[in-house]
């Protein structure tokens, strides 16, 4: 095959894996019960009597259905791109392929195609859906054509440049991290265009602002603009990666050129105490996730001064816009969360993949060393973007953006989510024998409950009526919320604890939901620090006493 033998593998290989099987009817069949619940929901709280209010319900659905889509593929193909070069590195065996017979363009190009491939094949599950969907009215044929090639174009270009960045940087955490930051900053830098210069330059750039702008029956102006775009960033990325491929990850390793010289050298390196948690000690005082963290850090500093930026131009406004507010503060914060969630699962499969797991289990560290080593070291790492969020949420108060009730909500619920969010990276790191399987766990739940509750937000508002009918047509998304929740978590240890937790996150969340639409912010802070502090303790504490269990040393039988 022209693009190589790492090419001709994803082709063959990723069709065929059972979980993209799985992936894919899970994925079309969320979007049917999507489709079921609205559908549901209008019926009981408003009548459906003309052509006209079918063809608003086609319209407004497409709108709930289309940015769900372009998430889920953006985030989809970015992180297949990061973890299929991710793994090599971790594994060592990217230097294999190095000196290989193949060329840099198709090493790059084939570990492209395999996340484009798995990406493309979830969007083509959604075809059928999406065209089902047009017998309400509402939407042309034409609009979901315009739909599907903005959201490819998008997941294209967002693989390519999780792809560049994934061989760029030396840890998957690394490349995941600067991966969310750069995605972020582009539908932050689309939303900056649209207060600049007006919603079609937006949607020339913007893949949110392009979406919208493709559903509109008017909106097919801008399309080749967004295209172009997108097509230029993923022939600058492709090409910095076939570039400096080779550079990035081939090491010259200077050494003396004497005995003598060597010796002196060793004798010059002072050694270093260790604590008495070496695991802690190991997470902050080295190199454990990569070198150059400083890239790292500035790039979530950049994202974190332009959150800042536009909530200080906000409360210098004579009358601040709350919702421009969210918009700065919640892409900033969902970010944090992910990066923090990357670093927790990968500090436990770095482990695995460079075959130190073993070693540590053989030693006489207790299970409660290194799980706190691991948590506290995540969250020490990660300083910058534990600590930033949670002032920025205090300094809400300050500048008049927030009372001092709601600015002490904002931040201790917030405290709640990013610990629960490192305690479910390590426990899915250790629940997980596969690095890829882990991190998409990981991942993926937090995705999931981030945009979850967008999606259910937006058809609450959309179809809105009173909230306690609306309880009935969301109970089957709830009940399939936990059992994927369910399925996730318990992979090795299906105790009670997680079998609670999985029922009552999507319950409680579904509350908070409710609680936050009808103004009741003390319902909403309850109900978060009681859902996911429960589900803290509930995967903190298998994680500790039934560590053996989780990380294979003995089994159920035993």
């Amino acid at each position: 095959m022209f693009l190589g033998a790492v090419c001709e593998r994803e082709v063959l290989v990723a069709p065929r894996a059972r979980g993209l099987y799985v992936a894919r009817a899970v994925y079309a069949g969320t979007l049917l019960g999507i489709i079921a619940t609205c559908w549901l929901l209008v019926t009981g709280t408003q009548a459906i009597a003309t052509v006209g209010d079918a063809a608003r319900f086609g319209g407004t659905l497409m709108r709930i259905l289309g940015p769900l889509q372009l998430a889920l593929a953006m985030l989809s193909a970015a992180l297949a791109s990061v973890v299929a070069v991710g793994v090599e590195k971790d594994r060592k065996t990217m230097e294999l392929l190095l000196v290989s017979r193949l060329g840099d363009a198709q090493l790059v190009l084939g570990k492209l195609s395999g996340s484009l491939l798995r990406t493309g094949l979830l969007l083509l599950a959604a075809v059928p859906v999406f065209t089902l969907a047009t017998v309400f009215g509402g939407i042309t044929p034409v609009q979901i054509v315009r739909m599907f090639v903005v959201t490819a174009a998008a997941a294209a270009a967002a693989a390519s440049v999780a792809n560049a960045v994934a061989f760029w940087r030396d840890t998957t955490f690394q490349a995941l991290a600067i991966t969310a930051f750069l995605l972020v900053a582009w539908l932050a830098a689309g939303e900056a265009a649209a207060v600049a210069w007006g919603q079609e330059v937006a949607a020339m750039v913007s893949p949110a602002r392009a979406l919208f702008s493709s559903v509109s029956p008017t909106g097919g102006g801008t399309l080749p603009s967004f295209l172009g775009c997108c097509a230029g960033i993923v022939a600058i990325a492709t090409g910095w990666a076939i570039a400096r491929a080779r550079a990035w990850n081939t090491v010259v390793h200077l050494r003396p050129r004497t005995e003598g010289e060597a010796g002196s050298a060793t004798a010059r390196q002072a050694s270093r105490p260790v604590w008495s948690n070496p695991v802690l000690w190991r997470e902050l005082q080295t190199r454990a996730h990569g070198r150059a963290m400083i890239v790292v850090r500035v790039a979530w500093l950049l994202l974190f001064v332009a959150a800042v930026a536009a909530v200080v131009a906000q409360a210098r406004s004579p009358r601040p816009d709350r919702a421009a507010v969210a918009i700065a503060v919640v892409p900033m914060v969902v970010a944090s969360l992910l990066a923090i969630t990357a670093l927790a699962v990968t500090s436990v499969t770095t482990e695995r993949d460079r075959g130190t797991f073993d070693l540590l289990l053989v030693s006489d560290l207790e299970p409660k060393e290194f799980v706190w080593g691991k948590l506290l070291g995540v969250l020490g790492s990660a300083a910058e973007m534990v600590a930033l969020p949670l002032v920025l949420c205090l300094a809400l108060v300050p500048l008049g953006l927030a009372t001092p009730e709601h600015g002490g909500y904002l931040a201790l619920g917030l405290a709640v989510l990013i610990f629960f969010v490192a305690v479910l990276g390590v426990y899915a790191g250790l629940s997980h024998t596969t690095s890829r399987r882990a991190i998409a766990v990981a991942l993926g739940i937090v995705a999931f409950l981030f945009i979850g509750v967008a999606t259910a937000m937006r058809i609450m508002v959309a179809f809105g009526g009173s909230f306690e009918l609306q309880l009935a047509p969301f109970l089957a998304a709830i009940v399939g919320g936990a059992i994927g929740l369910y399925a996730a978590l318990s992979a090795r240890n299906p105790s009670p604890a997680v079998g609670w937790t999985s029922a009552l996150l999507p319950a409680l969340t579904f509350v908070a939901i409710t609680g936050f639409l009808q103004g009741s912010s003390l319902q909403v802070f309850l109900v978060v620090v009681a859902a996911y502090g429960f589900g803290t303790l509930a995967l903190l504490v298998p994680s500790i006493a039934a560590f053996d269990l989780l990380t294979g040393r003995t089994t159920t039988g035993e």
